[in-house]
């Protein structure tokens, strides 16, 4: 028992146990989400929890109303006013009152032409900054946050790229027009994230050049990410994209701001995205993947992923990049079961100059996607998400939802 809680770490070296320090040290521990709070006592501080029950506490992240509602969306903010009252600049709980307006149409126009001028600002934007000319009226489909392995911008960008494959194999199917938009930094040593933005920028110089799917589909990344670009990007969003891998998020607050500004969610039970479930109900949020606990079962396994892209029935031809030689080491990222962890792609391209992997594929990508996760990609491509009774009531109660957590 003496090992395990030891402030100091004699396995390899002696060296201090910063998280340990601070464990003994502090009154209370705050967990930034309910799962971070299971995992923080079950996993990271097991033995210490065991001796101090009551000290890690669950403290769910937050978001600022003044900043993410009212200034970022003037105009949500405006009609959020005339439905709840001006009681709801200041407490934000009584944005439950527009529960009881969802299903009026009035105010569901209202809410669209709010959102439309959102997205109207967003496609000038970006016209001004890529010179890249995109539908207002498409699905604006967002993933906003840092690149890294465990949040999976890869897996969006298989999916977009099984997308395209399957628009130009089905040019006459009802397709929803979609705008895929992705935005984020990643840490200067970071190869494989660095790797991961080349790769969104060639699709997207792939997609957007094909005439074959130009009132379709359009890919963007928009370079230089901040606070400022986010309040553009945000109160657009319709589609809010929170795929990380279950058990690596800690919380996450841009989920909350997508849905407070009435973007839908898809996502895995990470991070906060379980208490958004929770707030906004389970018809509300589009969930997908193992859960935390299937995870760790799978790492354990050493699971391969080899065999089930090998039997999938989607064969597709050869790669779309101009230089897929450049993504030899994202490969391995698709077919083992590292589930998006971060540590083993990363080891395998930081000082390892010299290891070398099979050329990526179009058709290992896409099957690697389809076989996880592309059947709920496909229900929401047949849905018609630019109007309806039924997907407005779901747009308010993301917005809701946010004035639940607050409280």
């Amino acid at each position: 028992m003496l090992t395990p809680v030891s402030l100091i770490d004699e396995r390899d070296s002696q060296r201090v146990r910063m998280g340990h320090l601070a464990f003994v040290g502090s009154y209370r521990i705050n967990s930034v989400s309910a799962l971070h709070t299971e995992l923080m006592r079950k996993t990271t501080f097991r033995q210490l929890h065991e001796l101090y029950a009551d000290r890690i506490v669950n403290k769910t992240n937050g978001i600022t109303f003044r900043r993410w509602l009212m200034q970022a969306n003037p105009g949500l903010t405006k009609l959020l006013c005339e439905v709840c009252g001006a009681a709801v600049l200041d407490d934000q709980t009584t944005m439950v009152r527009l529960a009881d307006h969802a299903n009026d149409a009035s105010l569901q126009e209202r809410f669209r032409a709010v959102k439309r001028a959102n997205k109207v600002a967003l496609s000038r934007l970006i016209y001004e900054r890529l010179e890249l000319r995109i539908d207002p009226h498409a699905l604006f489909d967002v993933q906003i946050k840092r690149i890294h392995e465990y949040k999976r911008q890869l897996l969006n960008l298989l999916e977009t790229i099984a997308l395209y494959t399957e628009m130009r194999s089905e040019p006459n199917r009802s397709w929803v027009p979609r705008v895929k938009i992705f935005a984020g930094k990643a840490a200067a040593s970071y190869t494989q994230a660095k790797l991961i933005i080349k790769l969104a920028n060639d699709v997207a110089t792939v997609v957007n050049n094909d005439p074959a799917v130009r009132d379709f589909l359009k890919v963007v990344f928009i370079p230089n990410y901040n606070v400022s670009l986010a309040e553009s990007i945000i109160p657009a969003a319709e589609l809010s994209e929170q795929i990380s891998t279950a058990g690596m998020e800690a919380s996450g607050t841009g989920n909350m701001k997508l849905a407070l500004n009435g973007a839908l969610t898809i996502g895995t039970l990470d991070g906060a995205n379980i208490e958004i479930r929770d707030h906004v109900g389970a018809d509300n949020i589009f969930i997908f993947g193992l859960k935390a606990h299937e995870v760790e079962e799978r790492r354990r396994s050493a699971l391969d992923a080899t065999d089930t892209i090998a039997a999938s029935p989607t064969q597709l031809g050869c790669s779309p990049y101009a230089q897929p030689h450049h993504f030899r080491s994202l490969t391995p990222m698709c077919l083992p079961a590292d589930f998006g962890t971060g540590s083993r792609g990363a080891r395998q391209t930081r000082g390892d100059g010299d290891r070398r992997h099979a050329p990526i594929k179009r058709s290992q990508l896409s099957r690697c996607l389809r076989s996880r996760t592309h059947a709920l990609f496909r229900e929401i491509s047949s849905r018609d998400v630019t109007s309806g009774n039924s997907m407005n009531s779901h747009l308010f109660a993301n917005v809701i939802h946010a004035s639940r957590m607050r409280a």
